[in-house]
């Protein structure tokens, strides 16, 4: 088992330094420089100084060629420093500090939900199959994934907030436990819980067929019995493989969900990273993110 694992991180390597050259590569050539955009969004009264502009990018080391700038960033990252930000003149670690942990609660909650919903629905959507039961579980997941997110939020709003009035808007982050991250977790877990259904049902339905559940059903065990003691413990490993799949991906692709509520997590700080052209930042949240995803993989 250790060998096994220690090869997949070292597949990881040559992995996260072809990502890392392509991102850096597509911001150097493509984004812009950061420093003429933060004169060309300041106040009117700042005057435009070509001579400061340089002696910035001079300062910033963005006058260097490519592979100067990229060898020194590799260089600082094998020392674990992801640089300082060009806009905000803040450690990227420090922001990555403040960033991360707020996208891993939202992270592990929203997979706890779907994991807490997903799997038994899909059980009893495999166990009384072709069943009004069976079409309703798989209509409802099959609607939850069809469901956009940038419509999902609006939606639960609208009833929780307008028709309801159970809760006020949702913005801004107050702890995982607030009434503000109820709406952004069920918008987080909508389309997930739709594919846990099927891995679910499908994980079931082959277990149904084998002779030891029929056995079991000849012997008199009750259903949830069968269920809980014969059916689960073979149907959960490549459930529990897709949820830890899913897990990464919700913390560094809830971009759109941390903007429109306003959670200051990695997708919020890479969003306003990318419109900023800061490079150290976008680099640092693509290098976290391909981590997660071979880590859960």
């Amino acid at each position: 088992m250790f060998r096994f694992i220690l090869q997949r991180l070292l597949w990881w390597i040559p992995t996260a330094a072809v990502i890392l050259l392509f991102v850096y590569a597509m911001l150097f050539y493509g984004a812009g420089d950061p420093i003429r955009l933060i004169f060309l969004r300041a106040p009117g009264d700042v005057a435009w100084d070509p001579e400061r502009i340089e002696a910035m990018r001079h300062e910033a080391g963005l006058d260097r060629p490519f592979y100067v700038q990229f060898g020194t960033y590799v260089g600082n990252l094998l020392q674990g420093d992801f640089g300082n930000s060009l806009v905000h003149k803040r450690s990227v670690n420090d922001m990555i500090k403040v960033a991360l942990p707020v996208s891993v609660q939202m992270g592990v909650a929203a997979t706890f939900i779907v994991a807490l919903v997903g799997i038994p629905l899909g059980v009893l959507a495999a166990f009384y199959k072709n069943t009004w039961l069976d079409h309703s579980i798989l209509g409802g997941a099959l609607g939850c994934w069809a469901i956009p997110t940038f419509v999902a939020g609006p939606l639960l709003m609208i009833v929780l907030v307008i028709w309801l009035g159970i809760m006020d808007v949702p913005y801004g982050w107050d702890g995982l436990f607030s009434t503000t991250v109820i709406v952004p977790l069920l918008v987080l877990a909508f389309r997930p819980t739709a594919i846990v259904v099927r891995q679910a049902r499908s994980a079931v339905l082959e277990v149904l067929g084998e002779d030891f559940i029929r056995t079991a059903h000849a012997k008199g065990i009750s259903n949830w019995l069968v269920i809980t003691r014969h059916i689960l413990r073979p149907t959960l490993a490549p459930v529990i493989t897709q949820l830890g799949i899913i897990l990464s991906f919700m913390i560094q692709g809830a971009i759109l969900l941390e903007v429109v509520f306003g959670i200051p997590g990695l997708g919020r700080l890479v969003a306003n990273s990318v419109v900023d052209s800061d490079y150290p930042v976008v680099l640092a949240v693509v290098l976290m993110g391909s981590f997660l995803v071979t880590g859960a993989n």
